[in-house]
């Protein structure tokens, strides 16, 4: 399904402990919009949604709904902290294309 690398987990982790509310975990989703058509959406989240599909990986959980699931399938999220910024970047091979910022993509 999706894969976290270790330096996402860590961030999640510093994220999660850092937080002002109780978080069970990171709800994962996609959404209309970016140059390319389609967004990545990110939140910390106290509970799932009824419907969404929890995942344990490396003692995180991911929300997932099941739009979203079939859009993320094979999807690895890595943690990238540079000189020029730092944030979570996805390498999705269900991606037809992306736009130059990596943040929108189209299926």
């Amino acid at each position: 399904m999706i894969t976290l690398t270790d330096k996402a987990v860590k961030a999640l982790d510093r994220f999660i402990r850092g937080s002002a509310e109780p978080v069970a975990g990171l709800r994962v989703a996609v959404s209309g919009g970016g140059c390319s058509g389609l967004q990545y959406q990110l939140a910390l989240k106290g509970t799932p949604e009824t419907d969404d599909l929890v995942i344990r990986q490396q003692g995180v959980q991911l929300f997932i709904d099941p739009i979203s699931a079939t859009l993320l399938e094979g999807v690895t999220v890595d943690f990238i902290d540079s000189l020029t910024g730092s944030g979570f970047k996805f390498v999705n091979p269900n991606a037809t294309a992306t736009c130059n910022c990596g943040s929108s993509f189209s299926a």
